[in-house]
């Protein structure tokens, strides 16, 4: 299988409110940049659909070395929680319904495809590729 990089993140003007989302897929020196947003939506649901689009965009089951700044996916995935809220029918362990199950069931279906290695990175610091998916993800928030 062939190892690509994803890096992701989320934005959003008020939560909720216009956001964006951004990630760069990147193989054997080749990056591609994607990018999109909606008019009224919450910086998590922004967060998981970076993800989402980014593995949606490979054409074949590949090793991901996914990087996010949100701690919320990278958590819920690496932890195993998000497998838990979904066998549980979307009822975190404190017994409260977890957000945004719809995102979560294909994000999960995904990651059924593709073997992932999880990365947290700390956000608007000093990782150019991740600052570079923050640029996207804001400027997409902004035309809404």
């Amino acid at each position: 299988m062939k190892t690509v990089t994803l890096y992701t993140d989320g934005a959003c003007s008020g939560n909720p409110g216009p956001g964006g989302w951004g990630a760069i897929l990147s193989f054997n020196g080749v990056e591609k940049e994607l990018s999109g947003g909606e008019k009224s939506t919450t910086n998590n649901r922004m967060e998981l659909t970076a993800v989402i689009e980014g593995l949606k965009a490979l054409k074949e089951p590949c090793i991901v070395e996914l990087y996010s700044d949100s701690k919320y996916v990278i958590d819920a995935l690496e932890k195993g929680w998000a497998w838990g809220w979904r066998k549980k029918g979307w009822i975190k362990s404190d017994k409260k319904p977890a957000l945004n199950p719809d995102l979560w069931e294909i994000l999960l279906d995904l990651t059924m495809k593709h073997q992932l290695h999880y990365h947290w990175v700390k956000g608007h610091a000093d990782n150019p590729k991740n600052n570079r998916c923050d640029e996207l993800a804001v400027a997409q928030s902004k035309m809404y």
